[in-house]
């Protein structure tokens, strides 16, 4: 499946907007694959479903718990948005999904939002910033009024912090350990209760959302691959079609 979309990261979240050519002979469908973060899938003037092991659900909006595996057949023009679980929007729609891995939004919000989506295709080409801007308004009309969030443990928050500039060389979790001042086991611990996954399978998500980033900034696969802290291009292409279900170089950015 060749896509040609457009890709957008901000601090916890990102925006990704794909117009996906009707199939001559069957859905467009991704492999079965899981990632660590939630994710809102929305219509733009496109269709969809996501598939799991409990059967389809169809759009205009679907949301995906974290880590839980699915296919993803679209066609036409469709938008989804990356949250981190460990962010405050994230710990909200964790709540309202109240442990249910795919959840169907039906809300008020959802009548403006394909015409709201829609001007990612706009011309002249939106730039980056108003499309971030974009998909931040919204992520905040899907997580509505909820309950506050959960703060995380401000140990787990000092480790977070020390980790993402260093996404690109040598981390280990004995380092992320003694940043929170914790032994090796009780951080590992502590780190997975409190983020929802161990630490060394976050390292690897962090590090793929970087190369995300680097590729829609214009760096090659390989570029991209050892910026992150990947070993080659192909480590980051078995990564990326594992937590995303599609090859890397399927991608063609706007």
């Amino acid at each position: 499946m060749r896509i040609v979309g457009r890709i957008v990261l901000w601090e916890g979240g990102s925006l990704w907007a794909f117009d996906v050519p009707p199939a001559r002979d069957r859905a467009q469908t991704t492999r079965l694959h899981a990632h660590h973060a939630i994710q809102l899938t929305f219509s733009a003037g496109g269709s969809f479903a996501i598939c799991t092991e409990n059967g389809h659900t169809e759009g205009p909006a679907v949301l995906i718990a974290p880590d839980v595996p699915h296919a993803f057949e679209p066609e036409g023009r469709i938008a989804l948005i990356f949250v981190e679980p460990e962010s405050q929007a994230g710990q909200v729609l964790m709540q309202r999904m109240a442990g249910a891995p795919v959840t169907r939004l039906d809300a008020p919000f959802l009548e403006d939002t394909p015409t709201r989506l829609s001007g990612i295709w706009a011309d002249p080409r939106p730039d980056d910033g108003v499309i971030a801007a974009l998909g931040q308004v919204v992520l905040e009309k899907a997580v509505g009024k909820a309950l506050p969030p959960r703060p995380l443990d401000p140990r787990i928050v000092r480790a977070l912090d020390w980790l993402a500039p260093r996404l690109g060389g040598h981390v280990s979790l004995p380092e992320a350990a003694a940043v929170a001042c914790l032994s090796d086991s009780r951080f590992s611990h502590l780190f997975a209760a409190q983020v929802g996954l161990p630490f060394r399978t976050y390292l690897l998500w962090r590090r793929l959302m970087l190369a995300v980033d680097r590729t829609a900034a214009g760096s090659s696969l390989t570029a991209a691959a050892h910026e992150a802290g990947f070993a080659d291009s192909a480590h980051l292409s078995r990564t990326f079609r594992r937590m995303f279900g599609i090859p890397a170089a399927s991608l063609h950015l706007m």
